[in-house]
């Protein structure tokens, strides 16, 4: 049972593993030694996003609490995560001083399975939290691609290819010159999906590139 004020019952918040240090200094993914600087994705890859923040490993608790936020409608549960995220990452976050947050978009056949895009609620509670601009449509995910998580890395890039479109009307929204942005997502795992983005929004003339995902994977 949940205490009076709070999201979430005492008991289930203890499951929840936080990301702590050692992680790794560009995506967060936690690392087994504290001197290591990098998890072995990003001490073998070139990502070109600056930095990632998460904020719970993605085990096997966060696995169904993610998949009932995504699939079984329980749009509630952004509440919870925003409240953890902007706990943690809330000053870091203002200190990045990101011009607009992007939720990584899904293509429109699973919008409309789902009814809504996980990603767009929790960039839009975010950018309330935080009193940060939400372009929710400022990338546009126009091929329909395999779910990630049954490829291997190398198909995984291939998949992605072409799979993300940018919008320069979306982008004209924006009363100014967009130079940095943040992108959202649930899941952070190999960062295929978050190098996919980032390498559209880098091409269109935007400076940096960040990320801030509820979760992320061990997996390379």
């Amino acid at each position: 049972m949940k205490p009076r004020g709070e999201l979430i019952c005492p008991p289930c918040k203890s499951k929840l593993k936080p990301i702590e240090e050692p992680r790794c200094k560009k995506c967060s993914k936690p690392i087994e030694s504290e001197e290591e600087e990098y998890c072995h994705d990003c001490g073998t890859k070139h990502h070109h996003y600056i930095k990632g923040y998460a904020l719970w490993v993605y085990d096997s608790v966060m696995k169904k609490s993610i998949a009932d936020f995504k699939f079984h409608g329980r749009r509630e549960y952004s509440d919870f995560y925003i409240d953890e995220i902007t706990k943690k990452y809330g000053m870091e976050i203002c200190g990045i001083a990101p011009d607009v947050l992007v939720p990584v978009p899904v293509h429109k056949s699973k919008q409309i399975q789902r009814g809504y895009n996980q990603a767009d609620i929790l960039a839009r509670d975010i950018g309330r939290k935080l009193n940060i601009a939400v372009l929710s449509h400022l990338l546009q995910r126009d091929k329909k691609t395999q779910p990630q998580k049954s490829l291997n890395d190398k198909e995984r890039l291939k998949n992605l290819e072409k799979a993300f479109t940018y919008s320069h009307k979306e982008s004209n929204k924006f009363p100014g010159t967009i130079h940095k942005v943040m992108l959202i997502d649930d899941i952070y795992t190999t960062g295929s999906t978050i190098e996919a983005c980032t390498n559209i929004i880098l091409q269109n003339g935007i400076d940096e590139v960040y990320f801030l995902s509820v979760c992320i994977g061990k997996g390379f």
